[in-house]
């Protein structure tokens, strides 16, 4: 009797370590390789492990997600800005908010389509690079002119042969005969080589008339838009229909490209049958006129609207 008390003391005592060893490490019990199936259903069950918590990710706020399009959109853009320069030497494309002062959704300006300009031919440098100092535009004159607004009718008398305008067809804009034959002989004395221009007439009853002058350098332009065409004050040659212009200063300079030289003009009251508002640009070896006239008055905001986009893609 003795003897089996002493056995089971051990057993009650090694009974009694695995009972404390299991409240403190809820771990489940190992069983040895070599303990038999009919011992290890002896065995008491481990007890079960507690489930983990799941796992939920952290919450992605707004303001994450608007990052990342941001990120994603931005590297599109740098990604397409690389490839669409191989095709053309720029996109110009004016915004509402672009020209300071017209800024409201109201401000009268005209549905104009896209610009872009023209591809360069292969290793020809834009007109205002530091490698063109002749200021030429080696892109095709006729597609730097300025596209008519959505809704315009065009104007056959100013589409010209392939593109191409004739000198007394051009001349036939101002209204002296005197200053017609002065101002052609001065074209050819300066070494006139093309004239490209496009004309239309808006469902307000505003035309307008664009026309691209070419010589040969950018020296000969300025000397002849400073000298003999545009003084500061007035033109020197009248427009058909116009009385006498005085000098508009309702474009704001950041409207201007650097390299660009403007004289705009704003025909003085009392007015004729029609107001006519008159632009001269010089961009490199290419001088603009840019003309709008309309019945009673003309508005300013489009006439700008027109100046500006056509010296952007001069430029």
């Amino acid at each position: 009797m003795t003897e089996q008390t002493e056995q089971q003391a051990p057993d009650s005592i090694e009974r009694a370590d695995q009972q404390a060893s299991d409240s403190t490490a809820p771990a489940p019990a190992r069983i040895p390789a070599e303990v038999s199936a009919e011992a290890q259903t002896a065995l008491p069950a481990p007890p079960p492990m507690p489930e983990a918590p799941p796992v939920v990710p952290p919450p992605v706020t707004k303001d994450r997600r608007v990052l990342r399009a941001v990120l994603r959109w931005s590297a599109a853009a740098v990604v397409f800005a690389a490839v669409g320069t191989s095709a053309a030497y720029g996109i110009t494309r004016m915004e509402r908010t672009d020209v300071p002062g017209l800024q409201t959704q109201a401000d009268g300006r005209w549905d104009y389509p896209e610009i872009v300009r023209p591809p360069l031919p292969s290793g020809r440098p834009g007109p205002f690079a530091e490698a063109n100092p002749a200021g030429a535009h080696y892109a095709d004159l006729r597609e730097l002119v300025l596209p008519a607004p959505e809704g315009a009718r065009a104007d056959k008398a100013l589409r010209g042969t392939d593109g191409w305008l004739a000198k007394k067809d051009f001349l036939a804009a101002y209204g002296s005969k005197d200053d017609r034959e002065t101002l052609g002989q001065l074209l050819t004395d300066y070494g006139l080589r093309h004239i490209a221009a496009r004309g239309w007439t808006t469902q307000d009853g505003t035309h307008t008339g664009v026309y691209l002058l070419q010589f040969d350098t950018a020296a000969v332009v300025d000397e002849l838009e400073t000298a003999e065409m545009a003084p500061y004050s007035s033109p020197k040659f009248a427009l058909r229909g116009a009385a006498e212009a005085r000098q508009d200063e309702g474009l704001p300079e950041e409207a201007w490209l650097e390299g660009e030289h403007q004289s705009v003009y704003d025909e003085a009251r009392p007015y004729g049958a029609a107001q006519v508002r008159q632009a001269y640009v010089t961009a490199g070896d290419t001088l603009a006129l840019i003309v709008q006239s309309r019945k009673g008055s003309t508005k300013a905001v489009p006439f700008q609207q027109t100046v500006v986009l056509q010296s952007q893609l001069l430029g």
